[in-house]
């Protein structure tokens, strides 16, 4: 009896098709006031992800929101406010149709960070700030989250019988 060799799985593919800034606000509050910045920050950052197919075959796009607040640690007067929105547009084969949506929620953005980081440091330096050097951000957690918060809400509430 001749034994069949399975063959391997072709192993994931992923390049970067390219990077832009989709969208950016920088508000530099404090100078608006006719203030000077020499305040200890209190820095803020919230991450949203996003990710779609786009019309080409095997090409998506996978985007990281931030919206970064710097308020005085003495107080609440805003120093600086930053929304951005980072796309990086790639081309993926041989990912399994469930494994995709993580996929293009942890290692696209993975990818792209750095990039993003860069820009964000040139941002707050240009707005006269010092450069914001944002932490590495833990996208595993991010879309496991995220996730469980989904979940959540879309259990039904369980009613106490009485």
């Amino acid at each position: 009896m001749a034994e069949e060799q399975a063959t391997p799985p072709a192993a994931p593919q992923m390049r970067v098709l390219g990077q832009y800034i989709r969208d950016m606000s920088f508000e530099n509050i404090v100078s608006q006031k006719g203030a000077a910045p020499d305040v200890q920050p209190d820095v803020q950052v919230q991450v949203n992800l996003d990710a779609k197919k786009r019309g080409q075959e095997n090409q998506y796009e996978s985007a990281i929101k931030l919206n970064v607040t710097s308020k005085a640690k003495e107080g609440d007067t805003v120093l600086f406010v930053l929304e951005i929105d980072y796309v990086g547009m790639f081309h993926i084969e041989n990912v399994p149709e469930d494994q995709l949506h993580p996929f293009l929620l942890i290692e696209c953005p993975r990818m792209i960070f750095p990039f993003l980081r860069r820009v964000v440091s040139d941002i707050t330096r240009d707005g006269g700030f010092p450069p914001l050097n944002l932490e590495n951000i833990d996208f595993v957690s991010l879309y496991r989250n995220e996730i469980a918060r989904r979940q959540k809400e879309a259990a039904p509430a369980e009613q106490p019988i009485n």
